[in-house]
């Protein structure tokens, strides 16, 4: 099925033109519905552009100021927030979680280190203690995670951890700092970096919110967790149920802050995040991390074949994903590093090329969140280089 292409507003700097074409194109060539994309390039943003509606309906055209769900770029926001603490000397990344947390330490999770809970390796990827809908209650699910037995010794094997990273990166913030993770990330990151990111809507920005739609294609990731037989499924189990666009489109979901995937923005409000770590911690002045912070953050930690969690390969640095084996999803360096949303949205930095860019839609993507609207973009912006 095709569309037409509605009219795209914002700026471009010529010499990304081929982000711009892209973008037209995706309406043409894949349906698009709405999205938007912003661009970095050596500090300065180059592309900030919006197009298509915020509804099925094609009633509400999407705005300057829409925000959409970025799923699963929560999870690097929420280790950034660890590595700000560690770049201020108030967290050993190579220290026990249980130093910080100390009720963490049971049931064999007392060699668990605070690197391992950011970087996907630390083998408590499930929440047994809970029920469908936990994932709303904070307290209910760090109750869970303290008593959680790990399904491996932590730093043996990389599980892409689902639903569990956001809560324990933000409970060692709270123990750390007494402030929640949601506000944490607020005061220490985008408020002095000026930008639009929420872990959780303000209820006088609701109406701002663009609705997610279901793709006809299906989502992977959803059929996976569908399948009670699943490493995924049994992760998903705080979910409510069912984990449709229905619910995620729900006020309760949308103001709920989960930290692990309940972030909602702009497209150049993550852009711009990730242009600071692209460009050593630092944009415009505001520093977030040292130059050395970002680097340490940005090690590969782990490459997996078949990751513990969804069987697909992939390669994780602390926080932040990397090109995984045989595929180039943060372009083509191998030092680019950011992270999926399983709706379609991605954010990434080349920090050898100085570029950023995020993408966000409201049509979910096909598959596992790659998507081919959303590898047309990051093509696009690497060829204009």
């Amino acid at each position: 099925m095709t569309s037409t292409i509605p009219d795209i507003h914002g700026e471009c700097d010529p010499r990304f033109q081929a982000v711009r074409d892209a973008l037209a194109n995706n309406f043409t060539a894949h349906d698009e519905l709405g999205s938007a994309v912003a661009v970095y390039h050596e500090g300065q943003k180059v592309v900030d552009l919006w197009a298509g509606h915020m509804d099925a309906a094609r009633s509400k055209p999407w705005r300057e100021d829409t925000l959409c769900i970025m799923y699963s770029i929560a999870k690097s926001i929420c280790a950034t927030s660890v590595h700000i603490l560690a770049d201020r000397g108030l967290v050993d990344l190579e220290a026990p979680v249980a130093d910080y947390w100390p009720a963490f330490a049971q049931n064999g999770k007392e060699g668990v280190l605070v690197r391992h809970i950011i970087s996907h390796n630390c083998g408590v990827c499930f929440a047994d203690a809970t029920e469908a809908g936990d994932v709303y209650d904070y307290d209910r699910m760090i109750a869970a995670l303290e008593v959680q037995a790990p399904a491996w010794p932590a730093g043996s094997k990389g599980a892409y951890n689902t639903v569990n990273i956001g809560f324990l990166a933000g409970e060692v913030v709270r123990r750390v700092t007494g402030t929640p993770i949601q506000k944490f990330v607020q005061e220490n990151i985008c408020a002095p970096l000026g930008v639009d990111y929420q872990i959780g809507v303000r209820e006088e920005d609701l109406d701002r919110v663009a609705d997610l739609q279901p793709n006809p294609a299906g989502s992977a990731m959803a059929a996976q967790a569908a399948d009670g037989e699943t490493p995924l499924s049994r992760a998903w189990r705080p979910n409510p149920k069912p984990m449709n666009t229905d619910v995620q489109n729900s006020a309760e979901f949308r103001t709920s802050g989960i930290p692990s995937f309940g972030g909602f923005g702009e497209a150049r409000a993550m852009a711009r995040i990730y242009a600071m770590l692209a460009n050593g911690g630092e944009i415009d002045g505001v520093r977030i991390l040292s130059p050395e912070a970002v680097a340490r953050a940005t090690v590969t930690q782990w490459t997996e074949e078949a990751d513990g969690m969804t069987g697909r390969p992939m390669r994780y640095a602390m926080g932040y994903a990397k090109n995984p084996p045989g595929a180039s999803i943060m372009g083509p360096n191998a030092n680019a590093f950011g992270h999926l949303g399983s709706g379609g949205a991605r954010a990434l930095a080349d920090p050898d090329r100085n570029l950023a860019l995020c993408f966000v839609s409201d049509l979910h993507s096909e598959g596992f969140g790659v998507g081919v609207r959303t590898e047309a973009i990051v093509e696009a912006a690497f060829a204009a280089l």
